[in-house]
Order: C-alpha cells, then sequence, then structure tokens
C-alpha cells in the first residue's frame, strides 16, 4: 500500500488537532462499553497518535494496538505513546498496513480512521473480513469515511489556516472524480511568512473510493450505523459496525 502520508508529514499534526475536534467525540461513544477483557483495541493507520490517546481515554482499561505503516508518522506516535506514562504500558506501536496487517486473533474492537478510501473494494472487503473474523461478540468496528459520500467536483478550498510562529499555515483541497465511485484529492500546503509572502509550497495528491454508512456494512456484511453527522471534507462521516 502506497505511503500517503509522510510527503505532508510534517503538516500533519495540524490536521490531526482539528480530526480529533470532530471524530473524537463520536469514536468515545462508539467504544463506549467495549470490553477490555476481550482483546486488544487495533487502531489501523494510527498516524501521529492523536486518536489513539481518544482510545485510550474511552477504554481507559484496554490495550491497544496501533499500527502505522509511515516511518515518519510513527516516529511521532511512537514518540507520544513513550513521553504518556498512562499510555506506554499498554499501548504497542507496529509497523503495517491495512489490509494485510498482523491482527490478533480476537480483538475487542478496531478504529480504521483515514484509511478505507485509499484501498480498492478487493482490499476493503479482505480487510472486513480478516476483522470480522476476529472481532469479539460484542466487538465493534469504528470507520471513518471522507465527508464526500459521492463523486464531485471541489473547486480549491481553503480548510485550515493557522499561525505558527511568524508563519501562517494554509491547508488548500481540492477534487475531481476519477470514476463513479473514486476521487481524486490535490492538497496543498502553502507556508506564508511576513506579509503574507509565499516561503514554500508542498503538493500532493491521492485517490479515494468514496463510501457512505449504508454501503460500508453492506460490504462489511455486518450491521452499521452513522455515528457522527455529515459535513464537509474536514468533518468526515463516521460509522460504527456491529455483528
Amino acid at each position: 500500500m502506497r505511503d500517503y502520508y509522510s510527503p505532508m508529514a510534517e503538516f500533519y499534526e495540524i490536521v490531526a488537532a482539528r480530526q480529533v475536534a470532530s471524530s473524537g467525540p463520536p469514536l468515545v461513544a462508539a467504544l463506549t462499553g467495549v470490553d477490555p477483557a476481550a482483546g486488544p483495541i487495533v487502531e489501523i493507520g494510527a498516524g501521529t497518535g492523536r486518536v489513539t490517546e481518544v482510545i485510550a481515554a474511552a477504554a481507559p482499561r484496554a490495550r491497544i494496538v496501533a499500527a502505522e505503516p509511515s516511518a515518519l508518522m510513527r516516529a511521532v506516535l511512537t514518540s507520544r505513546i513513550a513521553a504518556l506514562p498512562d499510555l506506554s504500558p499498554r499501548v504497542t506501536v507496529i509497523d503495517g498496513a491495512a489490509p494485510d496487517l498482523d491482527l490478533p486473533d480476537t480483538i475487542a474492537a478496531a478504529v480504521v480512521f483515514g484509511v478505507a478510501g485509499h484501498l480498492a473494494p478487493p482490499a476493503r472487503r479482505a480487510l472486513w473480513r480478516r476483522l470480522r473474523e476476529r472481532l469479539a461478540p460484542d466487538g465493534v468496528i469504528v470507520v471513518e469515511l471522507m465527508g464526500v459520500r459521492a463523486t464531485r467536483v471541489i473547486p480549491p478550498t481553503l480548510q485550515i489556516q493557522e499561525r505558527v510562529g511568524r508563519q501562517t499555515y494554509e491547508w488548500w483541497v481540492s477534487g475531481t472524480p476519477r470514476g463513479p465511485d473514486l476521487m481524486r484529492f490535490t492538497t496543498t500546503w502553502k507556508v506564508l511568512g511576513q506579509g503574507d509572502q509565499p516561503v514554500r509550497e508542498v503538493t500532493d495528491s491521492y485517490d479515494w473510493y468514496t463510501l457512505d454508512t449504508d454501503r460500508l456494512a453492506a460490504e462489511a456484511e455486518l450491521t452499521g450505523r452513522r455515528i457522527s453527522r455529515l459535513g464537509s471534507t474536514v468533518l468526515p462521516e463516521i460509522a460504527a459496525l456491529s455483528r
């Protein structure tokens, strides 16, 4: 699987802080009541660990396996976990990507944020099957989907503008359809100095398969419910899958 995040790794924490603000509350609600004795919670695509912290707070007695294939992102993830005495004994960081991740025999829950749309349908079905086979009877799979439920043209849109030191960071996102259920997103980070003079610009593109909760549940052969309101590309749809 392609490393989608290393080219933008230096900016990821700016986005991740907002991701937690929007996706954190529904994730906590979905994980409430998860049985820590049933097995660990597996986080696929743990990034820099912001969501890992939310999982740990939502399930304070659970062990967590945090998988992240990007070495740059994993460096921040490991540093974050190692610096938190309440997390370092129960969070195991591993190098791995969906759908071929080495999974425990039984899992209490799985969290799949920022990953599903990167996978083509056959790879997604393989991932859901492997998770379903290991999921505890009362377990849950929580999946973050892009706010775009169907393909459409998205003109360049300013999603984030944040001042850090003497520089301003702007995140621009645009999208174009590439097929019935496939989008090509282009993201650009603009770093501006004094007087908003351009310092540098970093651009990358990636493909994303559009999904909504109903199609996700049918594909995973599980019961699905949407646990977040619909929003823009920075207010994603969150789905909970269970037996």
